[in-house]
């Protein structure tokens, strides 16, 4: 027999029933609610218990009620939970809620709850029962299971990912820097980002004779095709210095190839300082060429410091024909000088304030007398000062003459 909208009970009859309809719904709401139901008194007795909860624990109304106490329902990690903080908090507070626990069922499997309890206390304020609600919390622990799950890949992927990008950043810089006679060199490569390759590079290399080739620059973008570029850079760059001793000639060389590589694709060009160091006396002079790069800083055995500006140097690889700017430095006992990618000139130290490149030649004043090892320890604990506002990638090469002091010892 079927039954159409004609044949429901209409609301009259439904008025006329109500009493007996609400009498039967409050009961089965108790019994076969959504969740679970239990009463029991101040020492955990259980005196009542719904219907879907004696279902969920597979087990009898008989054998519960009477019988048994709320902590005979827990795991023995939710007993212990249950006896040091559950009864204690809700003594003191008459009621408790959220606290996420474990049942067991008759079976021995686990089946994971949320509890809310109250407390209801007689006329003299007296504890008389504790009304518990239990809910199903199985959907959200697996919930949790898989956000876990997730996590732990993602961080998986992410480890996996940081050594790839710390190996092939390795293969873009020299591994250790040579032993230059009567000179000290240090560097550093401070990453802003541990999951991605970095366009800024460094090399110290021998030429002819007693001479030595040096280069620090910043390519453009990161990741994969930033570190293409970079090591045709290196290559190129160390390639055209062994048969053109002019600096500015090998910059002119790198700008032709790197405009030929990646014309009509993505474009790529790099600031960068090049340069040829020997030996003069009990010093040493610098040739250096600049691509449109920061100012190197030179510091004097005396503590002062200046800027090194090859102001009208152009980028490299932006232009098929570029300009570039040379200058020569004599590196007495005791000087020193260095080459720094703007990561750190970029630095923010404020909301709308940088890091300059005169601060830092300012915080580098007072070094007295400056050896390279020394340049360097001084600019990395500045990075680390700077945290978080270091937002880009930081490459440092730093050369000395050891001071006559030093030379004597």
């Amino acid at each position: 027999m079927t039954c159409g909208p004609g044949d429901l009970p209409g609301r009259g009859e439904i008025g006329a029933d109500l009493p007996e309809l609400l009498e039967d719904s409050v009961e089965d709401l108790y019994d076969n609610a959504p969740c679970g139901y239990l009463s029991t008194l101040p020492d955990g007795t259980i005196v009542k218990i719904n219907a879907t909860l004696l279902r969920w624990l597979g087990r009898e109304r008989d054998a519960v009620v009477g019988r048994m106490s709320l902590p005979d329902l827990l795991t023995v990690g939710g007993r212990i939970y249950y006896e040091t903080h559950f009864a204690p908090l809700l003594q003191m507070q008459g009621e408790l809620g959220g606290v996420a626990l474990e049942l067991k069922t008759a079976g021995g499997a686990r089946w994971p709850v949320l509890l809310t309890a109250t407390v209801t206390s007689d006329a003299e304020g007296r504890p008389r029962l504790v009304r518990t609600v239990v809910f199903d919390a199985r959907d959200r622990r697996a919930y949790e299971e898989e956000l876990l799950r997730a996590r732990d890949e993602a961080e998986r992927e992410r480890d996996r990912v940081q050594r790839l990008a710390r190996t092939l950043q390795q293969t873009l810089l020299p591994p250790v820097l040579p032993d230059v006679p009567g000179m000290q060199v240090a560097a550093y490569y401070h990453p802003a980002s541990l999951d991605q390759v970095g366009g800024d590079f460094y090399d110290l290399f021998p030429l002819t004779g007693d001479t030595w080739g040096f280069f620090l620059g910043d390519v453009s973008g990161k990741g994969e095709n930033a570190a293409v570029v970079t090591s045709l850079i290196r290559y190129t760059l160390r390639g055209a210095a062994v048969y053109d001793p002019d600096p500015a000639g090998v910059l002119r060389h790198l700008n032709t190839v790197l405009y030929q590589a990646f014309e009509g694709t993505y474009p790529r060009f790099c600031t960068v300082l090049y340069g040829s160091i020997r030996p003069d006396g009990d010093g040493a002079v610098m040739t250096l060429a600049g691509g449109g790069h920061t100012p190197a800083v030179v510091l004097r055995a005396d503590g002062t410091a200046s800027l090194l500006h090859l102001r009208g140097g152009q980028l490299v690889g932006a232009l098929p024909e570029a300009r570039f700017v040379v200058a020569e430095v004599r590196l007495a006992p005791g000087d020193a000088i260095l080459l720094y990618t703007d990561g750190l000139t970029e630095a923010r130290t404020g909301v709308d304030s940088w890091y300059s490149e005169e601060d830092l030649r300012d915080e580098l004043s007072g070094l007295a007398p400056p050896t390279a090892s020394g340049v360097i320890d001084a600019v990395n604990r500045l990075l680390v000062g700077l945290g978080a506002g270091v937002e880009d990638d930081t490459a440092l090469l730093a050369l000395s003459v050891p001071s006559r002091e030093s030379g004597r010892a």
